[in-house]
Formats: C-alpha cells, structure tokens, sequence
C-alpha cells in the first residue's frame, strides 16, 4: 500500500464512527437519487466500492432482495461498521480493500458510488476499471463532489481557508475515460443541508470526515489555525446551504457502436 493509500485509510478508520452519525443522516438524499437511478439490470451482483459504513445497503437491499451485494472500502473501521450494518443477510458481503480496483470475477450487473471517487488517488483510472468489469448491459451509477460544489457556503469557505490549489482536472477526463459506454444521465443534484453552526461543520469534517487526511498529514497545530480562521469567517448560528453533487450514469452496451452521448 502507498503511502498515500495508508494514510488514506487511517484517516477514515479514525473518522467512521462520527461519519456514520454526523454525514450519513445528511447524504441520504443524494444516496438515494443514486440508489434511484438503478434499474433494468441483468443479472449479477451490485459492487458499492468506496462504501463506507455502507448506507447504500438500506436502499439497495430490499430493492434486490434476491441479488449479491458486495461493498469494498480501503478503511478496516469503516468494513466493520459496514459488516454491522450488513448483519446476518445472507446475500450481503463487505470487503476491505483498494476500491478503485474491483475484482473482475465479480462481473456485476451494476457499479454504483456515492461520494467516493473524489477520495481516490486515480479517479479517472478508478471509474475507467468500474466500468471495466461490468457484465454487458450492466450500470453504473457514480454520485462524487465536483471541483464546484457552491458558490457560497460551508463547503466552499472550508476549500478558500486552506487555501490549497487542487488540479481537478481529472474531472474532464472522466466521460472521455468512458469511452464505449452510454452515457444515460450527467447531471448536478443539489439537495439542502442543515449544520447546527460553523464550529460544529468543521469538527466534523476534521474528525469524521475528509479533512481528517489532511490533519494526519499536517498536525494538529495547522488544523487548529484553519479552525479558527474558518470560524471567524463564517456566519453565526445554524448554517443551510444546497451543495451541489454530480452524477454520472452509464450503460455498457453490445458493443462500441451501440454508444451515445446524452441528449439533454
């Protein structure tokens, strides 16, 4: 495992337990558009990579009661809230490992994603091999944070006080990286989100969410200096914005010629 990888992954063990409390309840809705745009599938299994605790499975699992669904995520801790959550379903399987890389004996009938590809080190080579390994006439569906996610708000002040140049240009390569596929939705879903107050947002995010990597990697006197900045920029009281994610849904078809670009 990289470097990277590892603190990767040490990042998210220590953050499962308050992201299963805290960013859970308030993803739902973007869970379950993704969860929603799944449907006319051949057969094979489901494959959630980048799953987390897993919050797909509520949705997923009575709508494919007689289906394999396997979640895979690189985090030890999260796994093991998954396999909780997952409980004694016979049908249900949690696997730790590197989830941008999928196995292909699994040749599932469906791939989908929620807020994980923007978390990998090769988005672009990650959902090329999703799209790889689905059987033909198999879906995937891919819901992550684009480079823009509001003009305004919790999110977007958090990205302006660390300051940190991103090259987010793998965000262009993806449709080019699905070469053969039909691209059956592109699309923004904006859903609102309610935080009790600055402070609170950003302890999570540091704690139970992404900017957890980058306080293993920096220290805890640099997060406590963005903590402060952050607070004294932010508005006082509860804080609701409307992040926008994007979605992206493909069909694998017969074959080359049978791929379109969307129509709307």
């Amino acid at each position: 495992m990289t470097d990277r990888l590892s603190r990767l992954a040490r990042s998210w063990d220590e953050a499962a337990g308050g992201y299963e409390a805290y960013f859970v309840p308030r993803f739902a809705p973007w869970v379950q558009a993704a969860v929603d745009a799944v449907r006319e599938l051949p057969d094979g299994p489901v494959v959630v990579p980048c799953c987390g605790t897993f919050p797909e499975l509520d949705l997923l699992a009575p709508r494919f009661p007689d289906r394999r669904i396997i979640g895979v995520d690189l985090s030890a801790e999260m796994v093991r809230l998954a396999r909780r959550r997952a409980g004694e379903r016979p049908m249900v399987e949690v696997v730790q490992g590197d989830a941008s890389r999928l196995d292909p004996a699994w040749s599932p009938a469906a791939v989908v994603s929620v807020f994980g590809l923007q978390q990998l080190p090769d988005p672009v080579t990650a959902i090329r091999s999703w799209y790889d390994v689905l059987r033909t006439d198999g879906r995937l569906r891919v819901l992550y944070w684009p480079e823009v996610i509001e003009e305004t708000g919790p999110f977007e002040l958090l990205d302006k006080v660390i300051g940190a140049e991103r090259d987010r240009s793998w965000e262009d390569a993806l449709l080019p990286a699905l070469d053969g596929a039909v691209i059956e939705r592109d699309e923004l879903i904006s859903y609102p989100m309610t935080h009790p107050d600055a402070a609170t947002y950003f302890d999570a995010a540091n704690h139970a969410g992404p900017l957890r990597a980058l306080a293993l990697a920096r220290g805890d006197d640099y997060v406590a200096d963005l903590r402060e900045r952050y607070v004294a920029a932010a508005p006082a009281g509860e804080w609701t914005h409307r992040p926008r994610a994007r979605l992206i849904a493909v069909r694998k078809p017969r074959s080359r010629a049978g791929a379109a670009r969307p129509t709307s």
